[in-house]
């Protein structure tokens, strides 16, 4: 059995442990609500770009001047998977199931006899990767030295991807991410932005439009944009997503840590108290001796 000493240290050492949780959980709040902010904001733009492209892309529907982005490379063999995670821990599971929708969809594709390929966006999702594909990861984006997302950090990673898409290094390109819905939930998702999945009924319009210059021409401009956009959304809504899981983590730690200190302390209270009956019994029992 522990000694009372050592019982003390380990209640010390669960309270600070409390506290720096609880600390925690306090700057994830505060920092929560302007990145939830931030990616709110994000989405009815985001949203509409992906409706505007849709309108003009039914337009030029079957055109072959067509881009590529829009309408591929006219094979389904290679894959890009663009997976985006946080640069720090204690969140939960929040990078691990990014993580695991990317594995299991890698997986899926590699037993149809696809080749995959890796972007990782994020340390945290490398780390975890690289244990069974570090061979397929081609390229890997560290933001820690990012202290405020910005739409230059999305079009930085758009370029990237696009250039490699114009190499021809890879035919399909998925965007992984947690789309943030509330603090104690976090939707992993995945979403194909090349070629870009033009949605039935996001291009129904009664009305007919006329476009100068024409369709492939703005298209050749506007979805490059797009893939930034989209790009951008996902940095936001993991940058909410991980605050809320942080937040939600370091609430459970704190209470259980706070559960953990009222057990050490009944515990040591016992040990307290049955050392001080022994030595009372110690001492009757010499005076009676005397």
């Amino acid at each position: 059995m522990a000694s009372l000493k050592d019982m003390r240290v380990r209640i010390a050492s669960t309270k600070a442990t409390q506290k720096i949780t609880k600390a925690m959980q306090m700057v994830a709040a505060s920092k929560l609500r302007r990145a939830q902010t931030a990616a709110e904001a994000a989405r009815p733009y985001a949203d509409k770009m992906s409706a505007v492209i849709a309108n003009i892309a039914s337009a030029a529907a079957g055109s072959p001047g067509a881009p590529a982005l829009l309408t591929g490379t006219g094979k389904d063999q290679v894959h890009l998977l663009l997976v985006c995670t946080g640069e720090r821990g204690l969140s939960g599971a929040f990078n691990s199931s990014i993580v695991r929708l990317a594995r299991e969809r890698a997986l899926a594709l590699m037993n149809e006899g696809k080749e995959v390929k890796f972007f990782c966006v994020g340390r945290k999702g490398y780390e975890q990767l690289r244990r069974l594909f570090e061979k397929q990861i081609v390229e890997h984006l560290d933001l820690r030295s990012v202290r405020q997302l910005g739409f230059v950090n999305a079009e930085d990673i758009a370029k990237k991807v696009l250039a490699r898409f114009d190499a021809g290094e890879f035919d399909v390109c998925t965007l992984f991410y947690s789309r943030f819905k509330s603090v104690i939930a976090q939707i992993p998702t995945a979403q194909q932005i090349i070629p870009l999945v033009v949605e039935e009924g996001g291009a129904t319009s009664a009305t007919s439009y006329e476009y100068e210059p024409e369709e492939d021409e703005i298209l050749t401009r506007l979805l490059p944009r797009n893939l930034a956009v989209q790009i951008f959304r996902a940095l936001l809504e993991n940058n909410a997503s991980f605050y809320g899981a942080q937040m939600s983590a370091m609430d459970n730690a704190t209470r259980n840590a706070g559960e953990m200190i009222r057990k050490q302390t009944l515990v040591y209270n016992r040990t307290r108290q049955a050392q001080i009956t022994k030595e009372l019994i110690e001492i009757i029992s010499g005076a009676e001796a005397v």
